[in-house]
């Protein structure tokens, strides 16, 4: 796998590798550049495998940088029904049409932005919608479905958390411990589906260091947006990600 891998390749598994660090900083719609580019290179289901280990990584990092920011409340309420989706996806891998799950999700992701960019200047619209259970067991269903099958769980989260208005630290502190989690859980599922071996842990090792140094300047940004214009940049990355999903660019 290592010696077939061109030059263009492998500066497409730096910028990824950087990319997951950036997104673990509190800007998880870039999480769709990694998952673009490794895909790139390896192929989509190949390079689950190859990205798991090292969003795992990208957790332990965040939670160095963020960890003691986050909101316990939120971890708790979404972190049933996100295994609970996680293995439902571990379930549908062989069996769904991973270009109709994109094409759904990808819809369902861009509908939700679009109601929470209402709310971002219509405060009082849909205000009690995400504190209800029904909310958090939907999105914890979604997200962990998406993180199994595609890694790209990221922008669903981000929505759930801005819709109950955590701040900006509280809600990339809250994102990592709750990812932490997930991709634990994940990595023996993986492994039972052939997707990790020897070769993907070779590779994640050589791009771990880039993780954190995309990290920093995800931090160094975050530290430096207002809390408005973060909700928005966010929003905007989580949109992108979502037309990304559906094909549309």
């Amino acid at each position: 796998m290592l010696t077939s891998i061109t030059p263009d390749q492998w500066a497409c598994l730096i910028i990824g590798a950087m990319g997951i660090g950036v997104s673990k900083s509190g800007f998880p719609g870039i999480s769709m550049l990694h998952v673009v580019l490794y895909a790139f290179v390896f192929g989509a289901l190949e390079s689950t495998g190859v990205l798991l280990p090292m969003l795992v990584v990208g957790d332990v990092c965040a939670i160095r940088f963020f960890g003691r920011e986050a909101n316990w409340q939120h971890v708790r309420r979404l972190l049933p029904p996100t295994v609970a989706g996680i293995l439902i996806g571990w379930l549908m891998m062989d069996r769904l049409d991973a270009g109709q799950f994109k094409l759904i999700v990808g819809g369902i992701i861009l509908a939700l932005t679009g109601v929470q960019l209402t709310r971002t200047f219509r405060p009082g619209w849909f205000d009690s919608v995400p504190h209800q259970t029904w909310f958090a067991v939907v999105l914890g269903l979604l997200a962990g479905v998406t993180t199994m099958l595609a890694n790209a769980a990221g922008p669903v989260v981000a929505l759930y958390l801005l819709a109950v208005a955590l701040p900006k630290w509280e809600l990339i502190g809250t994102s990592a411990w709750l990812f932490l989690v997930l991709n634990v859980l994940k990595l023996p599922l993986s492994f039972q589906l052939g997707l990790i071996h020897w070769n993907t842990l070779l590779i994640g090792a050589l791009m771990a260091p880039a993780i954190p140094l995309g990290m920093l300047g995800g931090r160094w940004l975050v530290g430096r947006v207002p809390q408005k214009w973060f909700n928005l940049i966010l929003l905007g990355f989580t949109a992108i990600a979502a037309l990304r999903l559906i094909g549309w660019i």
